[in-house]
């Protein structure tokens, strides 16, 4: 029997999603979603994420024999090669835990685990709106800046594995992430408008056509040139990819982005290197950790 099926497990600090795709990405019933409180004991989180994915099985009554193996992206560091959570500040009593073995013996499956900013990526480069593109660069907009590159739909992982972990990179007195982040966002409109307010708050302020708030994201767009150029002038991909919560403010932050990006890359780039977005939605994150099981065969 064809094993045609694979599980992917989205491990975050706060929320758990698991979900069964085919070999054509398509999602297979209603993924599970649950809380991780990730500061509970390491035998209470590895029985939540067992429970959803014997709950997925379960729902969707899928036979055991044509299950191919389990994906899961976690939030990092990891040890991608040993199977291994490292000091992970979102999930701490899980340091060092060998969490691939540890699922791998429960289910009696091949199991692979990265990083899931690199997974939503090549979730996206696999099935997404990268589909079909050779070189793949990913950009996580989110609580911190994630970046990954996907080559012949396999991650890059580098020599030790942190491979995009561009979010420590120099930028102006700090580091990149303090610019872009949601974080990022809040201190920029602080900045301008002299107040405190969240990301999402300086999102809907955008919309509702604040000027503090229109200037905050325009800056934000700015640095956001930045690490795009230079990667895309390092790597030369295929297509850009921008995916994450703070991305659903594109509109706001793209027009100044792209014209600092388009006066920063190579002419040729500048004229054919499509920057496009996530198109997954939810679901990113664990079709993509499925899709390290696709990217072993």
């Amino acid at each position: 029997m064809e094993k045609e099926i694979i599980i992917g497990v989205d491990l975050g600090g706060t929320k758990i999603m698991t979900g069964a795709i085919d070999q054509q990405g398509n999602v297979i019933g209603t993924p599970v979603k649950v809380a991780t409180e990730g500061t509970r004991p390491k035998e209470v989180i590895l029985d939540k994420i067992m429970a959803s994915i014997r709950q997925v099985i379960c729902d969707n009554d899928l036979d055991p024999a044509r299950l191919q193996g389990i994906g899961v992206g976690s939030t990092g560091p990891l040890d991608s090669d040993k199977g291994l959570i490292l000091e992970c500040p979102q999930l701490p009593t899980l340091h060092f835990f060998p969490l691939r073995d540890a699922l791998s013996r429960e289910f009696g499956l091949p199991v692979a685990l990265n990083n899931d900013a690199n997974c939503l990526v090549l979730g996206e480069a696999v099935f997404g709106a990268a589909r079909n593109k050779r070189t793949v660069l990913g950009f996580t907009l989110g609580t911190g800046i994630g970046c990954a590159l996907v080559v012949d739909g396999k991650i890059w992982n580098g020599a030790t594995g942190t491979a995009g972990e561009i979010w420590c990179s120099p930028h102006g007195k700090g580091i990149i992430e303090d610019a872009i982040s949601g974080q990022g966002v809040a201190n920029i409109y602080k900045q301008i408008a002299h107040t405190d307010a969240s990301s999402l708050e300086v999102y809907q302020r955008a919309q509702q056509g604040e000027r503090h708030a229109l200037d905050a994201w325009e800056t934000f767009g700015q640095h956001l040139a930045v690490p795009l150029a230079w990667c895309i002038n390092l790597i030369d991909p295929d297509v850009v990819l921008l995916g994450g919560s703070i991305a659903t403010a594109h509109p706001f932050f793209m027009p100044a982005m792209m014209r600092s990006l388009q006066a920063h890359i190579c002419p040729l780039p500048a004229q054919r290197t499509p920057i496009v977005m996530a198109s997954l939605a939810d679901n990113a994150g664990f079709v993509g950790a499925a899709c390290l099981m696709r990217a072993l065969v």
